[in-house]
């Protein structure tokens, strides 16, 4: 099943986004599911006061339910999400990123590990608990798109009305409790400067040379907003990272650039209002820019475009740690380490929102996530399927 959905490049906003969707409800359909396959009205979600943002270009996309008997509730919902981010430099690769391959008892392609391999595992997981042969309490399973680029794909399934009473979302985390996850937003930042022929550079201001000391002034503020930690995040080097991933400046190598625009990611605590966040870096860039003589004159522009990702946890008393815990137990005969946090958004903190109780529980290793030669660990696969199919048929 993995190596089925390897081969499908589902990159955010492709078309490849929709073939997996009607690929997989095929999947659910032979599993004996009720299926809704919809497509997604995207000028309607973006109206949406509380629409959670887009990084790529979309014209199209589709939400993809499976459920197990259809018109009772939901007692458990397994959710995963089936786009990919690009490959980056296909050179990075020892393969084709597409083309599957197992090497070393892990399989090796771009989504291995975020998150198709938590999909196989869901889908798995259904296929071995159909197989116990007995009368399954109500389940959903829930296969999104645009998760990476905001969340799209989980908010549209939510407002069709799919609800649970808890949910499983099985991102990469080494077969780790994950119960709260720190929130990220998307910034813009465009600075000015002054264009001239690059022999009399010091007739103009590049805009790079303006930029500098704003940088600076991300870093302190990284710093500032790291002096204490939430404790589910403290085994982090940096549990909210301030980071500047483009840079856009110039269109001529003789000529002193009069614009730059630099995009970044931006960590939040995981209850921070995104409101507040988003003031104390417009704050830290207003700061510097007083500080500078062509700034103050020429003040830089924030602004917030992307996805919106707020932080979310799981209850502190609520009985699906404890569930997750006795069945990774039961399959492997080890306890599970103490439960923790994550630095990066994910659709939790969508379903938690709506009041919907969600963990992450899944297999890999998130740091090879988004690189060359991403992979998951083929024993873990099997553990995690394991632990979904105890978790569908338990009563």
């Amino acid at each position: 099943m993995l190596a089925e959905l390897i081969a499908i490049p589902s990159v955010g906003g492709s078309a490849a986004e929709a073939v997996i969707q009607h690929r997989l409800a095929e999947h659910l359909d032979a599993l004996g599911l009720e299926v809704d396959l919809w497509p997604i009205d995207l000028a309607a979600i973006r109206a949406h006061p509380d629409y959670p943002g887009e990084e790529v270009e979309r014209t199209g996309a589709w939400g993809l339910v499976g459920t197990h008997r259809p018109g009772e509730p939901a007692g458990l919902i397994l959710e995963g999400h089936v786009d990919v981010v690009p490959v980056g430099d296909p050179a990075a690769w020892d393969s084709d990123p597409f083309t599957p391959t197992v090497t070393d008892g892990a399989m090796v392609g771009r989504g291995t590990c975020d998150m198709k391999g938590g999909v196989a595992a869901i889908l798995s997981a259904v296929a071995g608990a159909r197989a116990a042969g007995r009368d399954l309490p109500p389940y959903a399973v829930h296969l999104v798109v645009g998760e990476e680029d905001g969340g799209l794909g989980a908010f549209s399934t939510l407002q069709r009305g799919h609800t649970g009473a808890a949910c499983i979302i099985p991102e990469p985390t080494n077969l780790r409790l994950v119960t709260a996850n720190a929130g990220s937003l998307t910034f813009r930042i465009e600075v000015p400067g002054v264009a001239t022929h690059g022999s009399t550079r010091y007739a103009g201001v590049s805009a790079i040379d303006a930029y500098l000391p704003i940088h600076r002034a991300l870093a302190a503020l990284e710093r500032r907003r790291n002096a204490v930690v939430e404790p589910l995040l403290q085994h982090l080097p940096i549990a909210y990272p301030l980071s500047v991933g483009r840079l856009r400046a110039g269109d001529w190598a003789s000529s002193v650039p009069d614009r730059l625009v630099a995009d970044g990611r931006y960590g939040l605590r995981i209850d921070e209002e995104p409101a507040t966040a988003r003031s104390e870096l417009e704050d830290a860039v207003a700061g510097a820019a007083a500080a500078d003589g062509f700034l103050r004159e020429h003040p830089p522009r924030v602004s917030w475009p992307g996805g919106a990702f707020r932080g979310g946890r799981l209850p502190a008393d609520h009985s699906l740690r404890d569930r997750v815990t006795a069945a990774h137990r039961q399959t492997t005969g080890e306890r599970l380490p103490a439960e923790t946090a994550v630095s990066y958004g994910s659709d939790l903190r969508l379903y938690a929102g709506v009041g919907i109780p969600t963990l992450h529980y899944g297999p890999g290793d998130v740091r090879l996530a988004h690189g060359p030669n991403e992979s998951v660990p083929l024993d873990q696969l099997q553990v995690a399927t394991d632990v979904f199919t105890r978790l569908l048929v338990e009563r």
